[in-house]
């Protein structure tokens, strides 16, 4: 891997190298934190979990051909290269900011309360129209995801398309110094993560703080149809470009017409004065402002309307994240990888477009503080507004949704289950052939399995 020799990353970690002298000069082959992964020739970072010390996996790591390991334990005398420091975790961050700045390429950082990975996805497959594209594997988005993703550039890449996930005071900045972004975009501020940020402007300063760290002379884009955002005004000189719907953004979206479970067709209109007509080929409102995010960011870099369009019309969803699946009897949308109120509402929003009886399958949400409760119930309240046909509340959390779906009155039907496992065993006598199902909830819930136990019934 380039630059990462034994040598660059004693020196950058501040760490203390235990080792021949000889190997020093030796690069490794990558950099790997599960135990489990580790080949020959890597770099193993012992980063201990909540209840896994990651230390007493170095034995195995070295059998398997790990050239050197990262330790916050002083391992004593060994029979093989290690380097002690005082942070296993901080290590890692510094290892990933020196193989960063190993290249010449752009980095667009991409933060917000929702919609974070969605964006990302439409943001690098417009990039992608012109440049070599890296991005974020999957939802590797925190302290250990954004180095692991960023280990995986290499010199033919162009742009890296990053994904900065947080849900602590002074995360972000440790992410954004490791990124230094050359454009940063916020998708949004809802209420993900009041629980440790209290209020939706203590998420605005943690999200924002992201700027700090963009390279001098970078580019903001902001969601300007958000109430906090569109308030923001100059960052280190530079002066934010807005995208949405309203006459304020330059980004706008115009003539926006549904094309039920197969997406929404606009019109995209951008500051040259050009616009275009395309179709976003994934259901949802909020899609439109994805589009919107991706074409800024493509304009920013150079891109042509008609490579704007094209990127935009190419965009691809991910398991988990709005993800249309057609078995023979049902049509599944799989939103299930995470959940909070404002991506629920707007996964209700897509339920409700489609054709024939509707369900969702909503499990817990969770990192919503001391409303959580009423934030469930409200969730109930609007997906009884939706027309949707029933809700299956999954988990404790969930009999507050399920109450809120009754309570309003509607035709909407609303059950509650404890666990998953009950409505698994309720399921076949709940869900009829030609339905659209919904399966939506927070990651700790689990309910992929939802989703295998739809796709085989």
């Amino acid at each position: 891997m380039k630059n990462l020799t034994l040598e660059n990353i004693t020196n950058t970690c501040k760490g203390t190298y235990h080792g021949p002298e000889a190997l020093l000069s030796q690069e490794v082959t990558d950099v790997v934190i599960d135990s489990r992964k580790v080949e020959k020739g890597n770099l193993f970072v012992a980063i201990d979990g909540e209840n896994v010390n990651a230390h007493k996996f170095i034995p195995d790591t070295i059998e398997k051909g790990a050239l050197c390991v990262v330790s916050h334990e002083d391992l004593g005398d060994t029979d093989y290269p290690y380097i002690l420091v005082e942070s296993t975790g901080q290590a890692l961050l510094d290892i990933a900011k020196l193989y960063r700045d190993s290249f010449d390429v752009k980095v667009v950082g991409i933060t917000g309360s929702v919609g974070k990975t969605s964006t990302k996805e439409m943001i690098a497959s417009v990039v992608a129209q012109k440049y070599r594209v890296h991005k974020t594997l999957g939802n590797f988005n925190n302290e250990w995801g954004l180095p692991l993703s960023i280990f995986q550039m290499n010199e033919t890449h162009e742009v890296a398309v990053l994904e900065l996930g947080v849900n602590h005071f002074g995360e972000m900045r440790r992410l954004s110094a490791v990124a230094t972004p050359d454009i940063c975009v916020i998708t949004n501020i809802g209420v993900a993560h009041l629980e440790f940020f209290k209020t939706r402007e203590g998420i605005l300063q943690e999200k924002s703080s992201m700027i700090q760290d963009m390279k001098n002379g970078g580019t903001i884009i902001l969601n300007g149809d958000d109430d906090l955002l569109s308030q923001m005004g100059p960052v280190k000189g530079s002066t934010p470009v807005f995208f949405g719907l309203g006459e304020n953004s330059q980004f706008r979206a115009d003539h926006i017409k549904p094309l039920g479970l197969k997406g929404t067709q606009c019109t995209i209109c951008l500051p040259s004065g050009d616009e275009f007509t395309c179709v976003i080929p994934v259901a949802g409102s909020h899609m439109v402002s994805n589009a919107l995010a991706g074409a800024a960011v493509g304009y920013t870099l150079g891109l042509t309307p008609e490579e704007i369009k094209a990127g935009i019309e190419n965009y691809t969803t991910i398991p988990g994240r709005n993800h249309l699946i057609q078995t023979d009897s049902l049509t599944i949308l799989d939103d299930c990888y995470n959940a909070n109120p404002v991506s629920t509402n707007a996964a209700l929003d897509v339920l409700a477009l489609s054709e024939g009886r509707k369900v969702a399958v909503l499990g817990d949400m969770g990192e919503l503080g001391e409303n959580e409760l009423d934030l469930h119930y409200q969730v109930g309240a609007y997906a009884a507004g939706k027309g949707i046909d029933l809700v299956c509340g999954i988990g404790p959390m969930s009999e507050s949704l399920i109450r809120g779906v009754n309570d309003a009155g509607t035709s909407t039907k609303g059950l509650w289950f404890a666990t998953k496992e009950d409505f698994l065993a309720a399921m076949d006598d709940l869900i009829k052939n030609g339905d659209n199902v919904l399966v939506k909830a927070s990651k700790y819930m689990k309910l992929p399995v939802v989703i295998e136990a739809l796709k085989e019934r």
